[in-house]
């Protein structure tokens, strides 16, 4: 794949692809998120994120929501723990009109108090509707464990007492010492030569004051497992166990993701789905993760199972473990395991919004972009050892932290 690149004089990256295709996509990715809030700003990265579409020095909440939609296309928002992205999907004639609103969202939001008002009841409302689901619920609960005391360890909404107190300074105070424009960039991949783009970014985003970043992330404190019940009134036991692991610039992430999606990834032949749902009929939902950060990253299982079910599930996913720890995968295994995920990363490019994002968030981080041949190259050169060093690493039982709802 190809990709054009391009820097303003303000610090902001834009990268491109263009494809010969009516939709496009293009959103801008800033290298903040909730681990860079203080205790007495949790949820406010969040929170930002919804109320940036609700007003601007020339435009109203209504004219924000139809902008797109008007001409069909859609705009969207997320926030994780490191990164914020506004961005849309629309066609390819419509990038000037999807470029200027994502500049004006993003820069000129006015945070009228009464929207201000009305969206801590979306956020306390969605807050509550999370408490709810004790399968996105638990993965919250473990990561505050695995990161105790740590920033990157609160969860990404807030607290109802956080939120009822923001402020519009409080936002403009956040966004001035996050916001910074050498953490910013602008993908996009869509029908429109690189020349006209680069053109229509100028217009929107060239004239954003330069906002250097200066301070530094704190890395999270040293690691100690910990084992922890909860009560909770739920039919189901859910449990999560896992161990903290590489960052993004280890180069054993790449073996990690390997390992982490022979044993639980979306496949239906990964190997906890074959034990646990299809030879034994313990789980519906079984799967393994792994998130890097720039610092730390985390590797989770997460199983619910009926309650007289847990101890075995359990015994299930610690026979597993060891295995990968004792031995070695043989050469038609690897094969097997290399070419699935291969096949995943394949598929997922063919969809320009994943491609897009992806792409923005590896250009964000690294300032380059690996090829899918840098990247296959990558995988296929994984030996058995690796993986079985990795799985010892971080799959050790006693290095386990392990989160159980009963």
């Amino acid at each position: 794949m190809f990709f054009e690149t391009h820097t303003l004089s303000n610090g902001i990256r834009l990268i491109h692809r263009q494809v010969d295709q009516k939709v496009a996509h293009c959103g801008i990715i800033l290298n903040t998120g909730s681990r860079d809030e203080s205790e007495n700003e949790w949820g406010i990265a969040h929170f930002i994120e919804h109320v940036i579409f609700k007003g601007t020095s020339k435009r109203k909440a209504y004219h924000i929501l139809n902008r797109m939609e008007d001409v069909g296309g859609e705009l969207n928002a997320y926030t994780t723990k490191e990164e914020t992205c506004i961005y849309a999907t629309f066609l390819d004639k419509d990038y000037k009109r999807a470029l200027e609103l994502i500049g004006d969202i993003s820069f000129n939001s006015t945070f009228p108090a009464k929207e201000l008002e009305k969206e801590k009841e979306i956020v306390l409302d969605e807050i509550n509707s999370y408490k709810d689901s004790p399968s996105e619920l638990i993965f919250d609960d473990f990561e505050e464990l695995i990161f105790k005391d740590d920033p990157i360890g609160r969860n990404i909404l807030g607290t109802p007492e956080n939120i009822k107190g923001f402020t519009k300074e409080n936002i403009q105070n956040f966004i001035k010492n996050n916001f910074h424009t050498d953490q910013m960039v602008i993908s996009s991949v869509g029908n429109i030569s690189f020349k006209k783009l680069v053109k229509m970014v100028e217009q929107f985003f060239g004239e954003i004051p330069q906002n250097l970043r200066t301070n530094k992330r704190v890395k999270p404190h040293i690691y100690k497992p910990r084992t922890l019940t909860l009560e909770k009134n739920t039919h189901q036991r859910h449990c999560i166990l896992g161990n903290v692991a590489y960052d993004l610039n280890d180069d054993k992430r790449i073996p990690l993701s390997l390992l982490t999606n022979l044993l639980g990834g979306p496949g239906m032949n990964s190997r906890l789905n074959l034990s646990l749902r299809e030879r034994h009929g313990l789980a519906y939902n079984i799967e393994a993760g792994y998130s890097p950060y720039v610092d730390t990253g985390i590797v989770s299982i997460y199983f619910g199972t009926d309650k007289g079910y847990l101890d075995k599930c359990l015994s299930l996913i610690y026979k597993e473990m060891d295995t990968l720890c004792t031995k070695k995968l043989g050469a038609m295994q690897l094969k097997r395991a290399k070419n699935q995920i291969l096949g995943q990363i394949a598929i997922s490019c063919e969809n320009n919004e994943n491609l897009m994002l992806s792409v923005g968030k590896s250009y964000l981080l690294y300032n380059k972009i690996d090829s899918q041949q840098d990247i296959y190259d990558k995988i296929e050169s994984i030996s058995a050892e690796e993986l079985l060093e990795v799985s010892n690493e971080i799959l050790n039982k006693d290095s386990l932290t392990t989160l159980m709802y009963k």
